[in-house]
């Protein structure tokens, strides 16, 4: 771990930038990306803006490192999908997992996925890379499950894998992005995104 200047950390230093990443982190939750200072993340921390500078060399800079991690974090993601059935009441089952799972992990990370989704909107090519990271975990994971089951002639051949996976995920980010508000109750929201996951990767009526 170094420093801004390139000075190995130590570990009391290391603590020092762990939490202003902690404080950076609980501010965003409460505040507007824009409105969070430098000063105030010090502050917060108990330390002071020289400090914060030692370890970032802006707020934008230690957002980027939490977006990191929590990219690296979705690698987990891949897991509902990969080397999972699609078939009978283990596939529903899959879709359901895959789902809750998705929407577990936007909802721990609400505030900062709002952060990359401002920043991949308006250009900033390294909060696209990391977004695109982020739905490219399942993207992948769901573009190879669509392939094995159109190999064992149980999804048509025309059928795209990669713009199937493509638009299920888009779907979910977006549902996912705004679980708060599109007016449905959980209870009611996950099972049927479930279903057409499932409709969307098998082209049937899941088995319950």
């Amino acid at each position: 771990m170094r420093t801004v200047d390139g000075r190995v950390a130590g570990r009391r230093g290391q603590a020092t930038r762990q939490k202003l990443l902690d404080c950076l982190s609980e501010m965003l939750s409460s505040s507007p990306y824009r409105d969070v200072k430098v000063i105030d993340v010090a502050r917060k921390a108990g330390t002071s803006p020289a400090t914060f500078y030692q370890y970032f060399p802006d707020v934008e800079g230690a957002v980027l490192e939490l977006a990191e991690h929590m990219a690296a974090e979705s690698a987990d993601l891949a897991e509902l999908v990969a080397g999972r059935s699609w078939v009978g009441k283990a596939g529903w089952q899959t879709a359901q997992d895959l789902v809750d799972g998705f929407l577990d992990f936007w909802r721990r990370n609400d505030a900062l996925l709002r952060v990359v989704d401002l920043g991949a909107a308006e250009g900033d090519k390294r909060f696209n890379k990391l977004r695109t990271k982020i739905l490219n975990s399942v993207n992948s994971s769901l573009t190879e499950a669509v392939t094995e089951l159109q190999s064992r002639g149980k999804v048509d051949k025309e059928v795209s894998p990669a713009a199937i996976a493509g638009s299920l995920v888009a779907m979910l980010a977006a549902v996912a992005s705004h679980q708060k508000g599109v007016g449905v109750k959980q209870a009611e929201l996950r099972p049927n995104l479930a279903l057409l996951v499932y409709l969307g990767v098998t082209g049937k009526r899941p088995v319950k």
